[in-house]
């Protein structure tokens, strides 16, 4: 696939998610109001954080495919991290508010004064099938363009589903037996749920800014194909590092010193070409060495 149409579909993903979202929170913004339920809170909260990663989701696909400059020789990728350690601390405390609330109206004793509930399931359903049929789409985007940040936000918002079923259970359980205190429990949930994904996507970008290694799958995927490629006696000083979506990759080769130079280079063109495909979110550079003179620099014969 072309880049600029792999760009093109990746950005349409990335509208799609913001325009759910935006149409999400104006919803359970009306449910909360109509329902007074903090299940329904829980999750408008989680909505208005998916319109948060979403709008960031978007404007690093946008940045993050601008080629590299003066100012970045290795590209703008590192926005994503950047965003994405704000937005998780916006979640983490937006879940200590809910769950807090929550946690006092069980201590109090006084059940959750519940209205309309009706309401608030119809648009908990409506929010279910728009979030259904954009993770549908987004995963129709990754599996074309092998975008991480699409990928990302669509596993976000299958994780998503989680807060709504609740408060669908919340309203239902309140109006079908008038057990209130559900709800409170509901929202304490919902927020442990919320803190949690909000822990990994901090822990990830953290370890990405902090030049954290590859995953360690990658790694060993990555020498697979050059320990088998055609034409290298070995390999050495294999380093990696995270920026966002991207994985930057250098890597020594060791190949004939008695080779010609169009030789050599077609061997390490025909390597970066396989790891390219095989890793698309790769950047890798690869250095040739004469076999020899590596072995002699490593201690051997």
């Amino acid at each position: 696939m072309a880049q600029n149409d792999a760009t093109r579909l990746n950005l349409s993903a990335g509208v799609a998610s913001v325009g759910v979202a935006f149409v999400l929170v104006a919803l359970k913004l009306w449910a909360l109001s109509q329902t007074n339920a903090l299940s329904v809170a829980a999750s408008l909260a989680d909505s208005a954080m998916d319109l948060m990663i979403s709008l960031g989701g978007l404007v690093a696909v946008y940045y993050a495919a601008r080629p590299a400059d003066d100012d970045h020789t290795f590209g703008h990728s590192s926005a994503e991290d950047l965003a994405a350690l704000g937005q998780s601390l916006f979640i983490l405390m937006s879940a200590g508010a809910i769950g807090w609330t929550a946690f006092m109206r069980l201590l109090s004793g006084t059940p959750s004064t519940l209205m309309d509930q009706g309401a608030g399931i119809i648009v908990m359903a409506i929010s279910i099938v728009l979030t259904v049929a954009l993770v549908l789409w987004q995963r129709r985007v990754a599996k074309r363009t092998g975008n991480r940040v699409v990928a990302a936000d669509s596993l976000h918002y299958i994780g998503d589903l989680l807060p709504s079923i609740g408060a669908i259970i919340a309203l239902w359980v309140s109006s079908q037996f008038g057990i209130g205190q559900i709800d409170n429990i509901v929202a304490i949930a919902a927020a442990v749920f919320m803190a949690v994904g909000a822990t990994r996507l901090f822990t990830g970008a953290w370890n990405a800014l902090m030049d954290r290694a590859a995953d360690p799958d990658l790694i060993a995927g990555i020498e697979d194909i050059v320990r088998d490629w055609p034409g290298v006696r070995g390999y050495h000083d294999l380093q990696t590092r995270t920026a966002g979506s991207r994985v930057f990759v250098n890597i020594h080769i060791e190949l004939d010193g008695d080779q010609t130079l169009y030789v050599a280079h077609g061997i390490g063109a025909g390597l970066k070409r396989a790891i390219v495909e095989a890793y698309p979110q790769v950047d890798l550079i690869v250095h040739k060495d004469p076999a020899r003179n590596a072995q002699a620099a490593r201690g051997g014969a």
